[in-house]
């Protein structure tokens, strides 16, 4: 749970907190989501980097064994509740655009059949977030073809692949809806065969919520938060 101290932020906190003892496994995750969801909240971090970088700043360690990390289900809580306590009054300004960005790379780009993940699409996601997309087509090499074609500069790495077995190519590029100003927003776009389609569609949080969703499925997000939130003001 998240305190307001005159002000302070969750930074503070976590200061006092390193000079605990860590026998308490459990209590060692918490620190450890408490942490990661400030690096997601306030610097854009993804939940693999603030998950790692969350625990060496907690434990003072590089590395740290497995089960003593929190999963993505318990950091998304911490990220939900920090954005909650701290950002309320931005943050949801902030997530409509970034989903209106993603809607519209989603169109572009829809004969790659493009599905949107992370904290855009589970609605934790602040000015600093990027877009996480995953394009699941016959020859993922297409896509890279059509964003030179467009003129899109983009970067290449590697993702590891969703079933954890495997990298799969990403391109990350930065996009701006025609017509808007402002910072460009960065998007990350993972490259999938038509065959990882099937698991993908399945898969679900521990929360049973589907982990990704197409451009339709977005759509339908941000009238349901858009309604959501007329009413609230209403």
């Amino acid at each position: 749970m998240y305190l307001r101290r005159g002000g302070q932020r969750l930074s503070g906190i976590i200061d006092g907190m390193t000079r605990k003892s860590w026998n308490d496994a459990q209590r060692l995750r918490e620190e450890i989501a408490l942490a990661a969801a400030r690096l997601i909240a306030e610097e854009g971090a993804d939940y693999a980097m603030a998950k790692r970088k969350a625990a060496r700043q907690v434990t003072g360690e590089n590395r740290i064994a497995g089960e003593l990390l929190p999963d993505n289900d318990q950091i998304e809580a911490e990220v939900r509740e920090y954005v909650q306590t701290f950002l309320s009054d931005t943050q949801p300004a902030e997530l409509a655009h970034l989903r209106e960005v993603a809607l519209a790379v989603m169109t572009e780009l829809a004969r790659y059949r493009p599905y949107i993940t992370g904290a855009v699409y589970n609605g934790t996601a602040t000015a600093l977030s990027d877009v996480y997309l995953q394009a699941f087509c016959d020859n993922p090499k297409e896509v890279a073809i059509d964003l030179l074609n467009r003129g899109i500069d983009y970067e290449v790495s590697e993702t590891r692949h969703f079933n954890g077995r495997g990298m799969v190519e990403t391109l990350s590029f930065l996009w701006r809806i025609r017509g808007q100003r402002g910072e460009p927003v960065g998007v990350h776009l993972s490259l999938y065969s038509l065959d990882d389609m099937r698991g993908a569609l399945k898969a679900t949080d521990g929360n049973g919520r589907a982990v990704r969703t197409d451009a339709e499925g977005l759509r339908t997000l941000i009238a349901e938060t858009e309604a959501r939130q007329a009413a609230h003001s209403g």
